[in-house]
């Protein structure tokens, strides 16, 4: 019997052209820029990028922008990839989690590169309250 996720993955390779998405599955190119709100349904930033784990090639954070006007002053915040639910109905992202919250949660600047701290990755699911994986 044919795995129906690898049907699914070999149609998105052979067509990577012409499809973005599917059933399960969804290029990266149309998860950057989606809005991100919050539960009160405010809109609280957009996916920046995403970074996948290179080991097992999971999702482990959504790297979401926030804040600034034409680029300055902006910031971006990790939110561990398990923290977000996709609403179709918003066509975006949930996350629990206030502006205030992301005020002080963990963030970067564009010329800033947190991630060569080890510990970095654990502070931010730290923040979450999110087990690190």
């Amino acid at each position: 019997m044919a795995d129906p996720m690898n049907t699914e993955t070999r149609s998105l390779a052979e067509n990577a052209d012409s499809i973005d998405e599917t059933h399960r599955l969804i290029a990266s190119n149309k998860v950057e820029g989606t809005h991100v709100y919050n539960h009160d349904g405010e809109n609280i930033g957009s996916i920046y990028n995403f970074m996948v784990d290179k080991h097992s090639g999971k999702v482990s954070y959504a790297v979401m922008s926030f804040g600034g006007f034409l680029g300055l002053g902006e910031r971006y915040h990790p939110l561990p990839w398990d923290t977000l639910t996709f609403d179709p109905d918003l066509g975006g992202y949930i996350v629990n989690v206030t502006r205030e919250q992301l005020d002080q949660a963990p963030s970067y600047a564009p010329d800033e590169d947190p991630w060569q701290d080890p510990g970095y990755g654990r502070n931010v699911y730290g923040y979450y309250g999110v087990p690190y994986v």
